[in-house]
C-alpha cells in the first residue's frame, strides 16, 4: 500500500465527527480529517497534512448532507472559535452528545451513557463574556480571534456569539490604538502594549470592560477610558490589567479600577451575584441555571447534609446548593473569587455558607482537622479537570456522592475512572449545551460511594429478624419503597435500624454488629435520616 501523499486527491466518504467537528474520512486504510465535512457526505478532498496525523482539504461537496447549514459568519473557518455553523443546531446537539458518550466509552471505560443534551434557547449573542486578543494588521492595530493553534489574530468587526456591548468595547478601543500611535503586544518579541479586550455583560445589559496590556499607558489612559464610554454607556466599569507575563494567560498581573466599578452584578438562579473580573462565572446563564437545578438535584435528592465545593467561582453553585443543604462550604484557591463568594452569600441573606481559600488538598486536611467529613462534595475544575491528587484527596474524605461538573468530557472521563477505581461508581449523567456553535459541551455527573471492604457487608432480613409488633406496621422494604418515592434517595435496612434505635423503636440484636474488630459502620447521612422519619410517621410508628 503506497503512503498518502501531499497534494494527492481522493474521492472519499465522510463517515464521523472528531471530537472537535472534523468530519472522518477513510482513505487507503488511512484516517483523513476534513473540516467542514458531515456525516454522509461525499466530497473530493485534497490530502495537505500527512505523517502520524492526515488532514484533508474539501475540494469539492458531491453529495451534501441534509443536516448541513450555510455558516452565518463570514470569518467562519478562519476565526479559531466556532466549529459547528455548517451544521444544523440539532445536528450540533446529536455531535455533542455522541461526543460525551465516546469520551466516557473510549477514555473513562464506562457503560454510562448521557441520556440526551439540553438545547440552548438562543445561539446567538449568547456569550456574557468575550476575550478579544488584538494584534497587526496591515492598516494597524486589529481586534478579534486567534487562527486555530496559531498566534494570527484574525480581524473581526462583530462576533455573531457575543452581545453587542462587547463587540462596541472591543472596536473602540482598536480605534483608540489607530488614533493615539499605541501599538498591540506581539508574543513572539515581547514587545508592544495592548494585549486583550475582556468585556463582563449582564442579564440587564450592564458591562464591565477590562483593558490587557502588558505595560502601562502613562497619560493616555483618561482617554481610553473616554473613548470606551463613549462607545459603550452601558459599562458600569472600565478597568486596566497590567500583565507583564510571557505566556497567554489573559488575565494576570496587577489590576487597575479607571471608572465606575470592578464588580459586575448579575442575576442567576434567584441570587444576585457581584463578578471580580477573574472570578469564573457561566457565560451562559440560563443554560447555566438549568446545569445547576441537574447538578443539585444528583448532589441533594432530599433536604439536609453537609456539602464542599471545590473550584466554587463566585459562589453561584454554593448558593444554589446552600437552598436545599444543611450547611454548604465553598473552596476556591483564587483570593478575589473567595472574597466575591463571601459578598455573594452575605448580599443574598445566605446564611448557611462559609468560603475557604483552598484547593483541594487543603480542603480536605481542613474537614479532617475538624473531625468532619461531608456528605457530598460537588467540583466544577477548569477545562484541564482535576490533578490525581484533587481527585484522591475528594475520595479520601468519604462522601456517599460526588457530583463533578464538567466542560470537557474527555477529562470528565480521566477523572471518573480514576474515581471508579477509588471505590466512587458513576450512576447517571446529562449534557448542557452551554456553547453553541462551538464543539464545546458541558456535562454533570453523579459518582455514588460503593462499599469499601472495611465497611459492614450487611445483607440480612431484618422484617424477620426484628418484627415487633408496633414494627409489622410496615416492612422495612415499604418504609424503603416509600422512601424511594417521596425523595428518590436509596436508603438501606442498616440505615432504617439506626434512625428507628434513635427514636427509641425497638429493633432486634442483629443490628449493625460487624463481622470482625476495628470493622467500621456506616452512619446514615442526614438527608437520608430526614427521608426515615418522614417515612416513619408516615407509617404512624412515631
Amino acid at each position: 500500500m503506497e503512503a498518502l501523499k501531499k497534494n494527492d486527491i481522493f474521492t472519499a466518504e465522510i463517515t464521523g465527527l472528531t471530537s472537535e467537528a472534523l468530519g472522518v474520512a477513510h482513505i487507503d486504510g488511512r484516517a483523513v480529517f476534513v473540516r467542514g465535512a458531515l456525516p454522509g457526505e461525499r466530497w473530493r478532498v485534497r490530502i495537505v497534512k500527512t505523517g502520524a496525523v492526515c488532514y484533508g482539504r474539501g475540494e469539492e461537496l458531491l453529495l451534501p448532507s441534509p443536516e448541513r447549514a450555510e455558516p452565518a459568519c463570514g470569518l467562519y473557518g478562519r476565526c479559531g472559535g466556532c466549529a459547528c455553523m455548517h451544521m444544523s443546531y440539532a445536528a450540533e446537539l446529536e455531535f455533542k452528545r455522541r461526543k460525551v458518550n465516546d469520551a466516557l466509552r473510549r477514555i473513562g471505560g464506562l457503560a454510562l451513557e448521557v441520556d440526551g443534551i439540553l438545547g440552548s434557547g438562543e445561539i446567538t449573542a449568547y456569550r456574557n463574556k468575550a476575550v478579544f486578543a488584538l494584534g497587526s494588521g496591515a492598516e494597524g492595530p486589529v481586534c478579534g480571534f486567534f487562527r486555530g493553534r496559531t498566534h494570527e489574530v484574525v480581524p473581526c468587526e462583530g462576533c455573531l456569539l457575543q452581545s453587542s456591548a462587547a463587540n462596541r468595547c472591543a472596536l473602540a478601543v482598536r480605534d483608540w490604538m489607530r488614533a493615539n500611535g499605541v501599538p498591540a503586544y506581539d508574543v513572539a518579541s515581547g514587545e508592544g502594549a495592548l494585549r486583550h479586550v475582556f468585556v463582563r455583560s449582564s442579564r440587564d445589559g450592564a458591562a464591565v470592560c477590562c483593558v490587557v496590556t502588558a505595560r502601562g499607558l502613562g497619560s493616555k489612559t483618561a482617554s481610553l477610558t473616554q473613548a470606551l464610554r463613549a462607545a459603550c454607556p452601558e459599562l458600569t466599569g472600565v478597568l486596566l490589567c497590567l500583565n507583564r507575563s510571557r505566556g497567554n494567560t489573559v488575565l494576570a498581573g496587577e489590576f487597575y479600577t479607571l471608572w465606575g466599578e470592578a464588580a459586575l452584578y448579575d442575576t442567576l438562579a434567584g441570587h444576585r451575584f457581584a463578578i471580580a473580573p477573574q472570578a469564573f462565572y457561566q457565560v451562559n446563564p440560563p443554560q447555566a441555571e438549568r446545569l445547576y437545578a441537574r447538578a443539585v438535584d444528583m448532589a441533594l435528592p432530599g433536604p439536609g447534609g453537609t456539602v464542599l465545593e471545590l473550584y466554587c467561582g463566585a459562589g453561584t453553585i454554593s448558593l444554589c446548593l446552600a437552598g436545599r443543604a444543611g450547611r454548604v462550604v465553598g473552596a476556591e484557591i483564587v483570593p478575589e473569587a473567595v472574597e466575591n463568594a463571601r459578598a455573594n452569600a452575605e448580599a443574598n441573606g445566605v446564611t448557611n455558607c462559609e468560603f475557604i481559600c483552598a484547593d483541594a488538598a487543603e480542603a480536605a486536611a481542613r474537614f479532617a482537622e475538624s473531625g468532619e467529613r461531608p456528605d457530598v462534595i460537588v467540583v466544577d475544575p477548569p477545562r484541564k479537570g482535576m490533578s490525581e491528587d484533587a481527585v484522591r484527596s475528594c475520595a479520601g474524605m468519604g462522601p456517599e456522592r460526588i457530583v463533578y461538573v464538567s466542560c470537557d468530557p474527555a477529562t470528565l472521563a480521566r477523572d471518573a475512572k480514576l474515581f471508579a477505581a477509588l471505590g466512587y461508581a458513576p450512576q447517571r449523567a446529562a449534557a448542557v449545551d452551554m456553547f453553541p456553535r462551538t464543539s464545546h459541551v458541558e456535562t454533570v455527573m453523579l459518582l455514588y460511594q460503593q462499599k469499601p471492604d472495611d465497611y459492614i457487608d450487611v445483607e440480612l432480613d431484618l422484617d424477620e429478624l426484628d418484627a415487633t409488633s408496633v414494627e409489622t406496621r410496615a416492612t422495612y422494604r415499604e418504609i424503603r419503597e416509600y422512601v424511594r418515592e417521596q425523595s428518590g434517595l436509596n436508603v438501606s435496612n442498616l440505615y432504617i435500624s439506626q434512625i428507628k434505635r434513635k427514636l427509641g423503636i425497638e429493633v432486634g440484636e442483629s443490628y449493625n454488629k460487624p463481622k470482625s474488630q476495628g470493622t467500621r459502620v456506616p452512619v446514615c447521612p442526614s438527608n437520608k435520616e430526614l427521608a426515615i422519619i418522614d417515612a416513619l410517621k408516615h407509617f404512624n410508628m412515631v
